[in-house]
């Protein structure tokens, strides 16, 4: 599936059109260039899903946990998580840090996963995460496909 943001004007829409599409799925492996618009589109999907705290990227932190406000009662039938865990690998140097740093609790909780720098972990990745691309197109749009 494709879903085109024209603009930051339309970024909330596009978040609710890919909110519609997760289905039963929990984790998702967001790859893109720096500066594609990874985090701004998390972002945009946890504003979506009421997430009511400030959401910033995970850089330094590694990992952040969101509480979900009050979910969309489509996507309540399908998930039964209350936490949202947003990942930002790019600064991990060897895969031991995310052993150590238990992500199969994230991973295997149940809860929503948006991971940022996928590539740099690929074999921790579970078998059935949703990979998600994001480019910028050269008007400047983003075309996020998955």
């Amino acid at each position: 599936m494709e879903i085109k943001i024209n603009d930051l004007n339309n970024i909330r829409e596009a978040a609710r059109e890919f909110i519609s599409q997760i289905g039963d799925h929990h984790v998702f492996a967001f790859y893109g260039k720096m500066g594609a618009g990874k985090t701004t589109f998390i972002k945009a999907i946890c504003e979506e899903l009421g997430v009511e705290d400030v959401i910033t990227s995970p850089t330094f932190a590694i990992v952040n946990e969101y509480a979900i406000g009050s979910w969309p009662l489509a996507i309540c039938q399908q998930q039964k998580a209350n936490s949202i865990f947003h990942f930002d690998f790019y600064r991990i140097k060897k895969l031991e840090e995310v052993y150590d740093m238990g992500y199969e609790d994230y991973f295997y909780s149940g809860s929503l996963c948006f991971i940022e720098w996928p590539e740099l972990i690929e074999e921790l990745l579970p078998d059935d995460a949703v990979r998600v691309t994001i480019e910028e197109n050269a008007d400047g749009t983003r075309s996020v496909t998955f």
